[in-house]
């Protein structure tokens, strides 16, 4: 799959459609698409006019966006790219994980598959990124644990963080220092009907999270 074939646009556009659906959520709209990209909606739905013509998308007017074989290898190649390029980034050059995500927007549009490839080599083919998300595969295999479950969706118990969203980088900061990252296990006491929640990580460090925060973090029971 040579991303090369496609403008930095599409691979922005096809990455996106994708990655909206990955963990569960339902096909993007040209509407949630435009706030997801920082542009317009009419601006949208001309790009996705043209992916569609370029045989990359499946568009019907007023209905959600869906990736063609094609346009998803193309997409997965370039979540491939991304989530490589985060992990280098935090291993090699000792960036934070709040730093990551908009560094390698810029750097994985001019990367080489070479580059990528040699970077996987060099990590020892990581299987996920700083924040969770699994890295597809070179022959495009991906991966995302079948049990895996939105915190503001899960009932009291023990669990596992497996994945933290990177969409907003003051979160993961703060939740960094609030000792939230993959790996960690905790015990969630009490979830109330609007989606926040009560989480402990250890017997006396106990932690009251925002429902936009348990929307943000998803857990593998224990």
């Amino acid at each position: 799959m040579n991303l090369s074939e496609i403008t930095p646009v599409a691979q922005d556009y096809l990455k996106a459609i994708w990655s909206a659906t990955e963990w569960g959520d339902p096909p993007i709209t040209t509407t949630a698409l435009a706030t997801r990209l920082g542009t317009t909606a009419p601006n949208v739905t001309d790009t996705v006019k043209r992916l569609a013509a370029q045989g990359l998308v499946e568009y019907r007017p007023y209905k959600p966006v869906t990736l063609t074989e094609t346009g998803r290898a193309y997409a997965i190649a370039m979540v491939r790219r991304h989530r490589l390029l985060e992990t280098f980034l935090v291993i090699t050059l000792g960036y934070s994980w709040d730093q990551v995500h908009a560094e390698a927007e810029r750097l994985e549009h001019a990367a080489s598959d070479e580059l990528i490839e040699r970077i996987d080599a060099t990590l020892g083919h990581p299987a996920h990124d700083p924040h969770g998300d699994p890295i597809p595969t070179v022959d495009g295999h991906t991966h995302r644990p079948a049990h895996a479950l939105r915190l503001d969706t899960a009932p009291p118990g023990t669990y596992q963080i497996t994945r933290i969203s990177d969409a907003d980088p003051q979160r993961l900061t703060r939740f960094r220092d609030q000792g939230l990252t993959p790996g960690t296990d905790l015990g969630l006491t009490e979830r109330t009907t609007n989606g926040a929640a009560t989480i402990a990580i250890t017997p006396r460090h106990r932690i009251t999270l925002a429902p936009d925060d348990t929307a943000a973090i998803w857990v593998l029971p224990h």
